[in-house]
């Protein structure tokens, strides 16, 4: 049976992320279970619902069959099942990653990078040049959507859309008195986890969501009007830019100090330390991006929602005179 109420599906999916995190935090994958928490269960739930807004909550029929798409599928779906068979068996012990690649990390990573978090010192010194991939594919998120979504607001309809935003975000006024009270121990909390991933869970991909889940609060009870006066939207995208640059310039640094890129040992005369800054700044750009570019996502995708209701709204006028 196929579900066609998109609002369940999405509630579904916040769900199954939320349990996924508890079966991590179950197998002591603290940081996973963060993250699949903090964007799984969190702002990928609110996105989707923004998206359903502009989409409509019932999918609509297809009146064809798509068969070429189902066997595309079907022969993608054998092949990569196909690929599982020379992989070793889930869990067993003489594995290579087992042997080679977790002992190093495990035995070493204290005395190579001096950082208690195992999962950190993967993931910003050992990964980091993959790491910094996966900041720039956010970036380049943050872009398409900005090209494919970026509305420009008449000034003459300014004051039409401000008012109809008005009188959606009067009400629930405990709600946004809670909320108020809560935003500044959000904040922190995503400057904890920030600057505290080399001890603990945390890190800049998950300080970076939280931030931003913060801003899209404030969004949806307060009004777009409302955070466009508090956020600039063009210094949120330089700063979505600056995160990458951050980050790319201390693999540049380490490539002028005569080390290997990302090879954090030649910062400073003490290696330890040299992979303490690094870690601090790519972790710093990571946060950034992910922050600026959650942000950005969620007001382009409002916005549109918001000129589609104000269009709607004209139209209507427009009819009702006629």
């Amino acid at each position: 049976m196929r579900m066609k109420d998109l609002f369940s599906v999405v509630m579904l999916l916040g769900i199954y992320s939320l349990l996924s995190a508890s079966f991590f935090v179950a197998m002591d994958a603290v940081d996973v279970a963060f993250t699949e928490a903090a964007v799984g269960a969190g702002i990928s739930t609110l996105l989707m619902l923004v998206v359903i807004t502009m989409t409509g909550r019932s999918e609509k029929t297809t009146r064809h069959k798509p068969m070429l798409a189902l066997l595309v599928v079907v022969f993608t779906g054998g092949v990569l099942i196909y690929g599982t068979f020379d992989m070793p068996y889930f869990g067993l012990a003489d594995a290579p990653i087992h042997n080679h690649v977790s002992p190093r990390y495990i035995n070493d990573s204290m005395q190579e990078i001096g950082i208690p978090n195992i999962v950190t010192s993967v993931l910003a010194s050992y990964r980091a040049f993959d790491t910094f991939g996966e900041v720039v594919v956010i970036f380049t998120a943050g872009i398409g959507v900005l090209a494919l979504l970026s509305v420009v607001r008449r000034p003459e309809d300014s004051d039409k859309i401000t008012a109809i935003n008005d009188s959606m975000h009067e009400r629930y006024l405990v709600i946004r008195i809670v909320t108020k009270i809560l935003l500044p121990f959000i904040l922190l909390f995503a400057l904890y986890v920030q600057f505290h991933g080399d001890f603990g869970p945390g890190g800049g991909f998950q300080a970076g969501v939280i931030f931003a889940a913060a801003i899209i609060l404030y969004t949806m009870l307060f009004g777009l009007n409302t955070a466009r006066k508090v956020i600039n939207q063009s210094f949120i995208q330089f700063i979505a830019a600056v995160g990458v640059l951050l980050y790319g310039c201390v693999g540049l640094v380490s490539l002028l100090n005569g080390g290997n890129f990302f090879d954090y040992n030649v910062l400073t005369n003490d290696p330890i330390v040299g992979q303490h800054i690094g870690i601090l700044i790519i972790e710093l750009g990571v946060g950034c991006t992910v922050a600026s570019v959650m942000i950005i996502i969620f007001f382009n995708f409002a916005g549109r929602r918001e000129m589609q209701q104000h269009n709607k709204k004209v139209h209507s006028s427009d009819l009702e005179s006629l």
